[in-house]
């Protein structure tokens, strides 16, 4: 592959980038079915752990990945290898969710059958030594996920010129949805023997399946970690199969003194590149509003919209589906237009679709503004990867993504306290419905303060765009 300086003049083979794309296809499927769907709900719904629990095991998965990554990233730069971070950090990822299924069925109290048809029993509770142990290995498992994007996104300009960016990364996010969509409706039978939108399952599939799976036939929440790490592992072999560090200096002297020093001068040197600092703030503001609206879209669709419980994986499911059509369409924007462009179009769409979700509060408003925040929401990781690499070198894209995590992780504690210090200040006095709509408010806030933020944000992508040609 021949480069122009620091930017990729050429294309990696059709296998491998479409190797790439598909590790987004598979990641989703971990952070659709556990971090969204089952991990919390089966703690707190059926085995009777509190909200706080589950909240410091999140919470300390962000400070770890904020502390860390961004220095394993400055070791990736020197060595410009991202792949081995890769396969070690998804392999772990995939043992520590299996062990939560297994750790589930080994220590975890039984519960009743009533779980066979995914409803919650909450006769039984969990002792405090089985829950720090499958808390753990939650962490563990959500940590690795989490630490393998940044050298999966630092691999995209290695793929493909930056004309082609955008392209690239929007059909990784469009591919990433449909991955968390065949996610749900493949592990959704080993949860009560249904698959989402279309219904129950004959009891002889069901039960051949659970057979084939260790760890599943107990049905309910327990039973879903294994399949979970089944389909992660299968679709990221792909990657670890086919895409090679291109540029990879094996040899390159690496300490790990130097690789702190790395993170403190990249921070320092986004002085050094205009809008680097700029770009890092507005994504902690819209991660923070994004990640809150996302994590809580189920529970708000309950408490303020009327929604029946257990509703929460066909939701996720059909409002998924736009997410995929969008994150290719703002893909093609981004080649066409650029992605600071594309990023700001996107932020004002949230802010125009919140406001209507507090005031237009029925059933079906919500459908539809959902299926809108589906079309918008793959926008964000469509956008910002070649945003932010037009900012930076791409040799350094380790170092700076490695932020870009560690203003994200940050988000991640920041945006859920707002909006649980709303909801439970509000609710008691004001109900439910008001509560939640006001916490939507904090959400909107963020987003508009990431777009102001992203005003001065210099827009390099024809000048990039010109260099690679």
């Amino acid at each position: 592959m021949t480069t122009h300086g620091d930017i990729v003049a050429g294309r990696a083979p059709a296998l491998e980038r479409w190797s790439w794309v598909l590790y987004d296809f598979a990641n989703t499927i971990f952070s659709m079915n556990v971090v969204s769907l089952f991990f919390a709900v089966w703690l707190i719904a059926d085995l009777g752990a509190t909200n706080t629990s589950v909240a410091l095991a999140t919470g300390l998965t962000s400070v770890l990945v904020a502390l860390s990554v961004p220095v394993l990233g400055a070791i990736s730069d020197a060595r410009q290898r991202r792949k081995p971070w890769i396969v070690v950090f998804t392999l772990l990822a995939v043992a520590a969710t299996a062990a939560i299924g297994v750790a589930g069925y080994a220590i975890a109290p039984p519960v009743g059958d009533e779980l066979l048809n995914g409803l919650p029993a909450r006769s039984q509770t969990i002792s405090g030594g089985a829950l720090l142990i499958i808390l753990g290995a939650y962490v563990v498992a959500n940590y690795m996920y989490q630490a393998a994007m940044p050298f999966y996104n630092a691999m995209l300009p290695e793929l493909a010129p930056p004309g082609e960016w955008g392209r690239l990364s929007g059909m990784g996010a469009a591919i990433g949805y449909v991955g968390s969509i065949v996610g749900v409706m493949l592990v959704t039978p080993f949860f009560n023997g249904a698959l989402p939108v279309f219904g129950d399952l004959p009891d002889g599939l069901v039960n051949g399946l659970r057979s084939l799976v260790p760890f599943t036939d107990r049905g309910g929440r327990v039973s879903t970690f294994v399949p979970t790490a089944l389909l992660f592992l299968l679709f990221s072999l792909p990657l670890f199969v086919f895409c090679r560090d291109h540029r990879s200096r094996p040899h390159a002297p690496v300490r790990l003194r130097q690789a702190f020093a790395d993170v403190i001068a990249a921070v320092r040197e986004t002085r050094r590149y205009p809008g680097a600092l700029r770009f890092l703030i507005t994504s902690f503001l819209y991660q923070d509003a994004m990640g809150t609206i996302i994590m809580y879209m189920a529970l708000y669709a309950v408490e303020a919209v009327g929604f029946r419980e257990g509703i929460e994986t066909t939701l996720f499911v059909v409002l998924t589906v736009p997410a995929v059509v969008g994150s290719y369409l703002w893909g093609r924007l981004v080649d066409r237009v650029g992605p600071k462009k594309t990023l700001s179009a996107v932020l004002i769409s949230w802010l125009l679709l919140l406001a209507a979700l507090i005031f237009v509060p029925s059933v079906t408003a919500f459908w539809i503004i959902g299926a809108g925040i589906g079309l918008i929401y793959g926008g964000i990781a469509t956008a910002e990867r070649p945003l932010l690499l037009t900012l930076v070198p791409d040799v350094e894209s380790g170092r700076f993504f490695g932020l870009l995590v560690l203003s994200a992780r940050t988000a991640a504690i920041t945006g859920p306290l707002a909006w649980s210090i709303v909801v439970d200040q509000l609710r008691p006095q004001m109900g439910p419905g008001f509560a939640y709509r006001a916490a939507v408010g904090t959400v909107i806030l963020s987003f508009g303060l990431a777009l102001y933020v992203l005003r001065k944000v210099p827009d390099k992508f024809k000048l990039a765009t010109d260099q690679s040609r």
